[in-house]
């Protein structure tokens, strides 16, 4: 089972676990990215193309369903404004051992960073707004997985 989504509102990260996991699935990885308050940041704006984001984000979760043997995959990413401390992803991968939960969780948020169509825009207390530039790190993450 895949499920994606891309949206603006709030994810309830304990909510969207417990869908997950309906299947009894033995092992369960997940990553949760929340937006950090460092330096002033007041807000987190993220943009979006929402064919293509959405179309980004299943082609992951299949590309990992190739990968390895998972019983179910979420992805779920939010879009438009936030406060620091808010959820921004979330990620979950499920199959019968850890070892293959594990690295399909960690591929599906490295190659998210890079490969899914999202611009990110930050406003700070001081009044600057500046948009993200992508990071040479998050770039040499995702390239470990060819």
């Amino acid at each position: 089972m895949i499920r994606v989504a891309v949206r603006a509102e709030a994810i309830d990260v304990a909510a969207e676990l417990a869908a997950h996991d309906a299947g009894g699935h033995g092992a369960s990885a997940s990553f949760v990215g929340r937006v950090r308050g460092d330096g002033g940041l007041t807000e987190l704006f993220l943009d979006h193309h929402p064919a293509m984001t959405a179309a980004g984000l299943t082609a992951l979760a299949e590309e990992a369903a190739r990968r390895w043997t998972l019983d179910a995959s979420t992805l779920i990413h939010r879009v438009g404004a936030m406060a620091p401390g808010d959820t921004i992803v979330l990620v979950l991968a499920s199959s019968r051992h850890r070892a293959e939960a594990l690295a399909a969780c960690e591929y599906l948020i490295d190659r998210l960073k890079t490969d899914v169509m999202l611009w990110k825009r930050e406003s700070f207390a001081d009044g600057r707004v500046a948009w993200v530039e992508e990071r040479g790190a998050d770039r040499a993450r995702a390239a470990r997985w060819g």
